[in-house]
């Protein structure tokens, strides 16, 4: 993490640099100071940061301790000269830009002077830690040095040794493996398949991959199938000459043969040989076990005869995704097996038997029992850790549960259980890069059982500066790229799957959480304020506060470093005066860069917060702010503002200034009596449209008199969100024109006046091919002749659209469309999905289509689609004929639906419509009728929380369905 703090400071540093402009006499040369002697350190500095977590050396410890923090001070400090004397650098002619420049000189002198002073403090701490780093650094080349024989014979490591105890274990000892063994034995003995194969199991470490596996290589069965057979463990630094001597040597044992001496001298291509030459006639089975990476198994993969069509198989336990998908299409077939948790009723089971000697839990420490279970979240190696922890205490003490259940993440170094498991859990976060370091730990400041949305995430990453440059993507789509790798490395896990993958919401497991949150405190990376404890002990970087404003404590010290303040948990009553002398009694929070409000009941913009001059994401979400101040415009470097759901109409021009911004986001939502409610966009001057550096504009109107706004839009080249509302036919060839210009533009939300007005978008005539997501509300004469050769959208949304010819026929084609929602969208009485339309379609809306009686899909179309959402749409008169060949349905609804339907579907379960959806699972077939505004507001809330299985029918069918 030291290795991070000073990346970021050395990228600040160069730039600062690099920049042609005339630094102030004297900074110029302490910025150059530090830059050297940090770059210096950067090699040492990650050999320090990578042992600063073993017990051997503490003035290592002392030392990375040392380097991160004046990094962290040095960045501070550079981020105010930034602001304070940017200005200067700014070219300015003539006469006045001279008087300027003068008058700026004379009023920050004394702050030039500060800052200059503090400059030379840094460099000379930088010069101080710079001796102890030669010291160190030749301390540890001697230990280097003593340890850089061949590990061949080198003692096992306790990670190493609980891999091995894992492939002891019986299979009695063990519980939730049955049917995960016995669906890995059938696959390796499926006698259809001739050619080798791959079995991948992935998952977290210590799901039991191993274990399994191991049980799957000792069943009776497979050892009868496969008599060659191997065994090896990869881990993440190995050996790979030793491997393949160990392959060879287990499979000549295997025949009752002794290896030939000279093998252990052969190269690595001659053993390979060897391996293939063996093999190549041969059913065998072998097992890697412990592959870390995709550049581990390109080592392995050409060991191993592909053209064997005996049968042969592979077996692979990975923690990331990417390996296990690789190792499967790479040169052999397969499958991927992701190893889930064990249920809550398993892990009970597994939890008794090693705590109570299988014995059931006495009463009075069962509520203790099941929280501590709770944080294990069904993974057996916490479970069965914790269980050895708890086995040696007095089953008659409460009080000793309760202290492990308080305490159990800072049991990890005090207790040698944990600390084995610590280990484990920790090797996932080590093998991370140095950026995906931070961006991790960074999540541990949200509370446990959190759920992170992935493009909130990023957000906050891209905001801190997290996520490294890249040449021509975004820091959002860099941040994408991070997101993406934690999920592949097992580190982070979906917990709520939804059709439209960007709304998923991910976890992290509680013990890992614990890990990474012990870390990031160590280091005063994060804090959390919560009621128990609202006292802030330590300078830290990000606080999370969920206790109330007024008792927040702690030295101004402590707040004076702080880059970024989540308030969305905060208690009590908090107006913007309160939140003012919140910031007045710290110090004012100058260095914040990261200010989340969200949910707050505030009704005014803290003025307070104008004053932020580092900030770069500022969140009011979800409050009653009615109204921006003008002061805004002091915000110089902020670049996201996210307003939705607050009650703003109208941004200032001032917002013109803020020339870094790259999101606004504003709008609220009204009922207007459909599901969703109506969004109500705010009004934004002119001059948003010079914003060069917009990547996301929403919710705008399209305002009397903003047809020059509507132009310059097609200057904002880096767009890639728009929605634009109150268009009306006027502005329909601007709109196209400056639309066919955003290249980047990825998402695009246009909607009329009013319902009944015409969208005037027939005009475009060559449509960004980066189009994913279209939302059109407005009346269409017809369906716009550039749609159906969007080859990349994703989701198509047509509301009040009124078209009169079906149009499945133009859209069928749209390769990579998943969702399709029409809402008053078409007039005809007949909707026909054809054989081989929409062939990855996974979601499909179907919602006030007043005339339409009948839908029909045809064997082979939508074969994938797991969500059919039909809402108030009268005259249909039977469930869509064709849908039992959806054999992917997972969600069936129908919403406020006429009375005919409704009677066929509940009339008698021999009914023919009853028989189309009963092969969908009961637990997800949603069958409502809503007759009152209070049922509907029932309604609401229970599909939201996606309760199924519910039914609200007029009396009449209801008494039906009862008897």
């Amino acid at each position: 993490m030291a290795e991070s703090a000073v990346r970021f400071l050395l990228e600040k540093l160069s730039s600062l640099l690099g920049k042609e402009v005339n630094l102030l006499a004297g900074i110029r040369d302490e910025v150059a100071f530090v830059e050297a002697e940090l770059q210096s350190m950067r090699g040492f500095l990650r050999h320090a940061d990578a042992i600063e977590d073993e017990d051997e050396d503490d003035g290592i410890k002392v030392w990375v301790k040392q380097v991160r923090g004046v990094a962290y001070d040095a960045e501070d400090i550079l981020d105010e000269y930034l602001y304070r004397f940017a200005d200067l650098h700014q070219p300015r002619r003539g006469f006045y830009g001279r008087l300027y420049k003068v008058a700026h000189t004379i009023k920050t002198m004394k702050s030039h002077r500060r800052i200059a002073s503090q400059l030379r403090g840094i460099k000379s701490r930088v010069s101080e830690i710079s001796d102890s780093h030669k010291r160190y650094q030749y301390d540890s080349s001697i230990i280097l040095e003593e340890g850089s024989s061949s590990n061949i014979g080198a003692k096992s490591t306790p990670y190493e040794l609980q891999r091995a105890e894992a492939r002891l274990l019986q299979e009695s000892q063990l519980v939730g493996i049955e049917n995960p063994k016995q669906e890995l034995v059938s696959w390796l003995l499926e006698d259809q398949i001739s050619n080798v194969q791959v079995v991948a199991v992935v998952g977290m470490g210590g799901l039991g991959k191993t274990t399994l596996v191991s049980q799957v290589y000792q069943d009776a069965e497979v050892k009868q199938c496969f008599r060659h057979r191997a065994w090896i463990t990869v881990s993440q630094s190995f050996n790979l000459h030793r491997l393949l001597v160990q392959i060879i040597e287990q499979l000549l044992k295997g025949i009752g043969q002794q290896i030939p001496r000279e093998t252990q001298s052969k190269d690595i291509i001659s053993l390979k040989e060897d391996i293939i030459a063996f093999l190549g006639d041969k059913k065998y089975l072998i097992v890697l076990d412990d592959l870390w990476s995709v550049e581990s198994w390109d080592y392995f993969k050409n060991a191993f005869p592909a053209n064997n069509d005996h049968g042969s198989r592979l077996m692979v336990t990975t923690r990331i995704v990417e390996v296990a998908t690789t190792t499967r299409r790479d040169l052999f077939g397969g499958i991927t097996f992701p190893l889930k948790p064990l249920s809550y009723e398993e892990s009970w089971t597994l939890f008794c038997a090693r705590t109570f000697k299988g014995k059931s839990c006495p009463h009075h420490l069962e509520e203790s029992s099941r929280i501590i279970l709770k944080r294990c979240m069904g993974l057996p190696l916490a479970i069965v850790t914790i269980s050895g922890v708890l086995a040696t205490e007095d089953t008659s003490r409460i009080d000793k549960w309760e202290k492990v259940r308080r305490s159990l993440g800072d049991e990890f170094d005090s207790n040698d259980r944990l600390r084995n498991m610590k280990k484990i859990l920790s090797l996932s976060f080590n093998d991370l890069s140095y950026q995906l370091k931070t961006c991790f730990m960074f999540l541990s400041i949200f509370p446990e059982d959190w759920s992170y949305i992935k493009r909130y995430i990023i957000k906050l990453w891209a905001a801190q500066g997290f996520v490294e440059e890249m040449e021509g993507r975004t820091p959002e789509e860099v941040g994408e790229i991070y997101f993406r790798e934690l999920c592949n490395r097992s580190l982070l896990q979906t917990v709520k799957e939804n059709v439209d993958e960007e709304f998923n919401k991910f976890c992290i497991h509680d013990l890992v959480r614990d890990f990474i949150l012990k870390k990031s405190k160590e280091q005063n990376f994060v804090a959390i304020a919560s009621e128990q404890n609202p006292i802030l002990h330590e300078s830290v970087r990000h606080l999370f506060v969920s206790a109330t404003l007024e008792d927040l404590q702690g030295d101004k010290n402590n707040f004076s470093r702080l880059h970024s303040l989540l308030l969305l948990n905060a208690k009590g009553s908090i107006s913007g005066s309160s939140m003012s002398a919140l910031f007045s009694k710290y110090g004012g929070l100058r260095l914040l860069k990261v200010l989340d409000c969200r949910g707050l009941p505030l009704d005014v913009f803290p003025e307070c917060v104008t004053k932020l001059y580092n900030l770069r994401y500022l969140n009011l979400r979800g409050t009653k702010v009615a109204s921006i101040p003008r002061s805004i415009g002091r915000l110089r470097y902020i670049e996201i503002l996210n307003l939705a759901e607050t009650l703003i109409e109208e941004l200032p021009t001032e917002i013109a200034q803020l020339h870094h911004l790259r999101f606004v986001i504003v709008f609220h939502t009204i009922n207007d009596g459909s599901f969703y409610g109506k969004t109500i966009g705010a009004r934004v001057p002119k001059e948003t449209g010079k914003l060069t550096s917009l990547q996301h504009l929403s919710v705008i109107q399209a305002s009397e008199g903003c047809l020059d706004l509507i132009k310059l839009l097609g200057n904002l080249k880096q767009l890639r969100f728009l929605s634009i509302q109150r268009l009306g036919a006027e502005h329909g060839p601007a709109l196209c024109s400056s639309i066919e210009k955003l290249s980047y533009l990825c998402e695009l939300g246009m909607e009329a006046r009013e319902e009944p007005e015409i969208l005037e978008v027939q005009g475009m005539s060559s449509p960004p091919q980066c189009l994913q997501r279209l939302v059109m509300y407005g009346r269409l004469e017809m369906l716009p002749h550039w749609v159906p050769k969007l080859s990349s959208l994703v989701s198509l949304q047509l509301r009040w659209s009124k078209l009169e010819l079906d149009p499945l026929e133009s859209l069928q084609a749209l390769p990579s469309l998943q969702h399709l929602e029409f809402e008053k969208a078409y007039d005809g009485e007949e909707l026909c999905f054809r054989a081989g339309a929409f062939q990855i379609l996974k979601s499909l809306v179907f919602c006030r289509l007043g005339r339409l009686r009948k839908v029909k899909v045809e064997q082979g179309a939508i074969p994938r689609l797991q969500s059919l959402w039909l809402e108030d749409c009268k005259s249909l008169e039977e469930v869509p004929s064709g849908v039992e060949f959806l054999t992917h349905l997972k969600e069936l609804d129908f919403i406020n639906m006429g009375d005919q339907l409704l009677t066929r579907l509940s009339s008698s379960i021999q009914d023919s419509d009853f028989s189309r959806v009963k092969h969908v699972p009961n637990e997800v077939v949603v069958v409502v009728v809503v007759a009152a505004a209070a049922v509907d507001m029932v309604l609401k809330d229970m599909l939201i929380r996606s309760i199924h299985k519910s039914y609200h029918l007029p009396s009449h069918l209801l008494k039906k369905l009862i008897s």
